[in-house]
C-alpha cells in the first residue's frame, strides 16, 4: 500500500487515541461539576452537532484548498479544544470545549477524500477499511490510557495527554503528508447550510439512498452504544472494567475485520452485496445482544459482537466507496463530508431514540435497532436498482 495512506492511518489513529482517552470518562466528570443527566447529553450531543454543521464544509473546503491544509488545521483545533478541556472547571467551558472538539474532528470526510485521491477504484474500499482499523484501534488504547491517568493525576491530565497527541499529530501532517488534491477548482464555491445542503444532497437521485442507509445504520448503532453499558451492567451485573472490556472486544473485532478482510470480501462479493450483508449482520447483532441468557453471557454475547464487527466492515467502508466512485473529482470531499453530517445527525437521534426505548423495555433499543437495519435494507435494494437502471442507460448510449 502507498506510504502516504500509512501515514493518514497513523494521523487518524493518533487523532482517534486522543478523543478514545477522553469520552469514556466525559459522563463522569460532567457529573463531578454539577451537570444533571440532560445537561450531561447536551454536552455529548454539541459534539455531533458540530460534526454535522463542519463537515461538509471541511470536505467542500479541501476541494477548493487541498487536503493536506485542512487536516492539518483541523488537527490543531483539536489540540486547542483539549486544551481548553484540561481548563474546565465549568460546565460552559466544559460545553465550549466539546463543540470546539466537534469542530476539529469533523475532518474524517476530507480523510477519505484523501484516501479517494490516491487509490485506484478497485482498492477504494480496502483502504477505507483501514481507516476504520484505525478508528478501532484508537478505541482499543484511548479508554485504559484515559481511565489511568484521570485516576492517578486528574482531569486536567487527560486534556493534555490528549493536546500533546493532537500536536503530535499536527507535526506528523506537516512533516511526512503530502498533498492529494490536485485537480482543484478555483471557482468551486465554498458553503457552510448544512440543512440545505443536507435536503438538497436527498434530492439527487445518485447519493440519497446512500445517505439513507448510512443515516439509519448509524442510528441503530449508536442506539447500542447508548444503552448496552445499562443493560450489562443491570441485566447482568458487569462492572465498569469490564464493560470497558466489552468495548475492547468490539474495537478489536471491528479493526481485525476492516483492516485485514474488507479488501477481499469487496473483491470477492464487490461493495453493493456487501451493503446487503452488513444490513443483515447487524440485525441479526442487535437482535442477539438482550437475549442472552442470564448466567451464560461468556461466551454467548461475544457472538453478537462479532456480528456487529463484521457488519461495521462490510457497511461503512463500502457505502464511503459507492459514493466517492459516483462523485466527480471535485467534489469529493464535499459529497464524503455530506455523508459524514448525515452520520453526526444519526449521532444524535440514536442515542435520544435508544435512551427512550431502553426507558419503556430494556429489550426495545436493540429489537427497534432490528427493524431499522430491515428498512435499510431496503434502501439498498432501492440503491442497487438504480444502479443496474445507471448501467444500461450508459450501455443504451
Amino acid at each position: 500500500m502507498d506510504r502516504k495512506l500509512y501515514i493518514l492511518c497513523l494521523t487518524v489513529f493518533v487523532d482517534l487515541l486522543g478523543f478514545g482517552i477522553v469520552i469514556p470518562i466525559l459522563p463522569i466528570y460532567a457529573t463531578e461539576l454539577g451537570a444533571s443527566a440532560f445537561v450531561v447529553g447536551m454536552i455529548m450531543a454539541v459534539y455531533a452537532l458540530m460534526n454535522f454543521v463542519f463537515s461538509p464544509f471541511w470536505g467542500s473546503l479541501s476541494d477548493k484548498h487541498g487536503r493536506r491544509p485542512v487536516i492539518a488545521g483541523t488537527v490543531l483545533i483539536t489540540a486547542m479544544a483539549f486544551l481548553l478541556l484540561a481548563n474546565a472547571h465549568t460546565i460552559a467551558i466544559l460545553l465550549l470545549a466539546r463543540a470546539l472538539a466537534g469542530v476539529g474532528s469533523a475532518n474524517i470526510a476530507t480523510s477519505q477524500a484523501y484516501i479517494t485521491d490516491v487509490t485506484e477504484r478497485e482498492n477504494r474500499a480496502k483502504a477505507l477499511g483501514m481507516i476504520g482499523a484505525a478508528f478501532g484501534l484508537g478505541f482499543i488504547f484511548g479508554p485504559p490510557i484515559g481511565g489511568f491517568i484521570k485516576q492517578h493525576y486528574g482531569m486536567d491530565a487527560v486534556g493534555y495527554a490528549a493536546m500533546c497527541l493532537s500536536l503530535l499529530n499536527f507535526a506528523l501532517v506537516l512533516a511526512f503528508l503530502p498533498e492529494s488534491h490536485h485537480q482543484r477548482d478555483s471557482a468551486h464555491k465554498v458553503q457552510m447550510k448544512p440543512v440545505s445542503q443536507a435536503i438538497r444532497a436527498l434530492g439527487d437521485p445518485r447519493y440519497r439512498d446512500l445517505f439513507l442507509t448510512s443515516f439509519i445504520y448509524i442510528t441503530a448503532f449508536s442506539m447500542m452504544t447508548i444503552t448496552v453499558a445499562l443493560l450489562w451492567e443491570q441485566r447482568y451485573g458487569l462492572d465498569e472494567a469490564h464493560i470497558g472490556y466489552m468495548f475492547a472486544f468490539i474495537g478489536l473485532s471491528s479493526a481485525i475485520v476492516q483492516g485485514g478482510l474488507v479488501g477481499l470480501l469487496a473483491r470477492k462479493f464487490g461493495e453493493q452485496k456487501l451493503m446487503v450483508y452488513g444490513c443483515i449482520l447487524m440485525g441479526l447483532g442487535l437482535l442477539g445482544i438482550p437475549f442472552v441468557p442470564v448466567g451464560h453471557f461468556l461466551p454467548w454475547e461475544l457472538i453478537p459482537m462479532v456480528l456487529l464487527a463484521g457488519a461495521n466492515g462490510c457497511m461503512m467502508p463500502s457505502i464511503s466507496s459507492l459514493l466517492s466512485g459516483l462523485a466527480s473529482g471535485k467534489e469529493q470531499g464535499q459529497v464524503l463530508g455530506m455523508n459524514q453530517s448525515f452520520g453526526s445527525l444519526a449521532r444524535i437521534a440514536g442515542p435520544l431514540l435508544g435512551g427512550a426505548l431502553y426507558g419503556m423495555h430494556f429489550t426495545a433499543p436493540y429489537i427497534g435497532g432490528a427493524l431499522l437495519m430491515a428498512g435499510a435494507l431496503l434502501f439498498v435494494l432501492a440503491f442497487q436498482r438504480a444502479a443496474r437502471v445507471r448501467a444500461a442507460d450508459v450501455e443504451i448510449s
